[in-house]
């Protein structure tokens, strides 16, 4: 990484050699102006006033202008020269908790590299001096032409640098908060905070720039000569005027995200009225199984009732004239062959 400053970090009678080098990066995707008739560029030009002429980068430099209008040049050398030891140093002035630094003092935030072998040893120093007594450092340093706050901590094994608002550039939040009277009620309390237990915590790994993905998926299919993609309609709900009925539809929904089940409400059944006969419930199973035995039972008896009373009836004569003729030859063939024989005897 291409360091921006280059100075050291005073530590008591301790000097650090390093470079400061940015700890972000914008993603962010920039846009140039153009002339909507022909797409043309719109640049800006440096003019010099006085002579009226286009003027180079290398032709500028910083001037004060004063009330009356009256510009003083000021020179990198100038600077470079002020009477402050925090022009090349940054000088720790106190080790203070971290939840001292109110966050609305954050500002950029940097890397502190050690400047070369010699400043391995007190930079691990300090490093671990940091880790030990779980403080941060406060210190003050100069950089792009004013002096600045800056809080040291430890980042795995780097020590990167916080830049912050002195104290008073933060402005009080007056006039910010509601001014009437509300009275929250703890069933209102309570929705609230099963809604930020239901939403839990989250990776900020996870999170990315989806308004930038938007960005670049439109200026891909400009360039690919087809139609931007258009934006879903947006659900049009209901106003919702109580606070609870909000609190309650936020909670189902965050759940219902999350995969959740919605609670079920309890269903109440009537109970069926005495002497009338309840429609069974269930047609398969157990149950259709036990009214089949029973229906084959049945009919296996009425079958055995209709089988004794035909044999009944064939025992008492009254069976079929078919069945009778044949049982009578059979009988005059038996007498026939007896009487044959004893004549042969």
């Amino acid at each position: 990484m291409r360091s921006i400053w280059n100075g050291a970090i005073s530590f008591g009678l301790v000097s650090i050699p390093i470079k400061l080098v940015n700890a972000t990066e914008s993603h962010a995707i920039s846009f140039r102006q153009i002339h909507t008739e022909d797409g043309g560029r719109i640049r800006y030009r440096k003019f010099c006033e006085l002579e009226d002429r286009e003027v180079s980068g290398q032709e500028i430099g910083k001037g004060y202008e004063d009330a009356d209008g009256t510009i003083i040049p000021i020179t990198d050398e100038d600077l470079a020269r002020l009477p402050i030891p925090t022009a090349k140093t940054i000088e720790i002035v106190a080790f203070v908790p971290g939840d001292r630094i109110d966050p609305l003092q954050m500002d950029a935030a940097y890397y502190l590299a050690a400047g070369g072998a010699p400043a391995a040893k007190p930079y691990t120093l300090l490093r671990e001096a940091l880790k030990r007594s779980n403080k941060v450092a406060i210190a003050k340093f100069a950089l792009r032409g004013r002096e600045r706050l800056g809080m040291l901590r430890v980042v795995g094994d780097a020590i990167a640098m916080h830049g912050l608002l002195w104290p008073d550039e933060v402005r009080a939040p007056e006039g910010v908060a509601p001014d009437t009277g509300v009275t929250v009620r703890d069933k209102e309390l309570d929705l609230a905070d099963a809604l930020m237990d239901t939403l839990g915590e989250v990776d900020l790994d996870d999170l990315h720039d989806e308004y930038r993905e938007a960005v670049e998926e439109v200026i891909a299919a400009k360039a690919a000569g087809e139609a931007p993609p258009e934006a879903p309609a947006p659900e049009r709900g209901g106003k919702v005027l109580d606070l609870m009925a909000a609190l309650e539809n936020s909670v189902r929904a965050a759940r219902e995200s999350r995969g959740e089940q919605p609670a079920k409400e309890a269903e109440v059944k009537p109970l069926p009225q005495r002497g009338s006969r309840a429609t069974p419930k269930e047609t398969g199973g157990k149950k259709s199984t036990s009214t089949a035995k029973k229906t084959a039972a049945k009919k296996t008896a009425s079958s055995a009732k209709k089988s004794t009373a035909k044999s009944g009836r064939a025992g008492t004569g009254e069976g079929t004239g078919k069945s009778t003729a044949k049982k009578t030859p059979a009988k005059k063939t038996a007498a026939k062959k007896t009487g044959s024989r004893k004549r042969s005897a």
